[in-house]
């Protein structure tokens, strides 16, 4: 099904912003990364993906399928929510810290993108990332698949947790220093 159009938004009183970069929501306290480049030498995400035009299906290589978004959690790190991490989630990874200028990775929620022929050759190289970033909490999603998460789990035993339904997850910040 083809997405809603502008128009049909439009009447029912929603504004669209398309926004290729970086972009802040919620009081400049949530960043949308926008577009995740593949600068790892691992993560090449999906092949290109293809447009109709005259001349029929041809590649498309404007089309960038992936961002996330992030909280800075004061005293912990970044936050990232990512829905499939197309890009690679090491590249979502490096993405954000580089936006945010934060180093520090509290956790990440969402999948890796590891399950299937085309990703699962980069399983090691992604463990081996993803250790050195040394995340506080890693919650694998729908499509990080069985052998990645296995991996995460075992690699990040403290870091962990299974992806359910319905799970809830609260992140408290530090509290500042006292002012004297």
């Amino acid at each position: 099904m083809p997405p809603p159009s502008h128009n049909d938004l439009d009447r029912e009183g929603w504004e669209v912003v398309e926004e290729q970069g970086p972009s802040m929501l919620l009081g400049g306290s949530v960043l949308v990364t926008g577009q995740i480049a593949r600068v790892t030498d691992f993560e090449k995400g999906f092949p290109l993906q293809h447009a109709e035009t005259q001349g029929g299906w041809e590649p498309d290589t404007w089309i960038w399928d992936d961002q996330a978004i992030a909280i800075n959690v004061r005293g912990k790190g970044l936050v990232v929510l990512s829905s499939c991490s197309h890009s690679g989630v090491i590249n979502v990874l490096h993405h954000v810290r580089k936006v945010t200028g934060v180093e520090q990775i509290h956790g990440f929620i969402g999948g890796l993108h590891l399950t299937g022929g085309l990703f699962e050759s980069i399983i090691p190289d992604t463990i081996q990332e993803l250790v050195a970033l040394s995340p506080d909490l890693v919650v694998p999603g729908h499509c990080t698949g069985w052998r990645a998460t296995h991996k995460v789990g075992t690699a990040l035993p403290d870091a962990y947790t299974a992806s359910n339904v319905g799970t809830t997850f609260a992140f408290y910040a530090d509290q500042p220093a006292a002012q004297t």
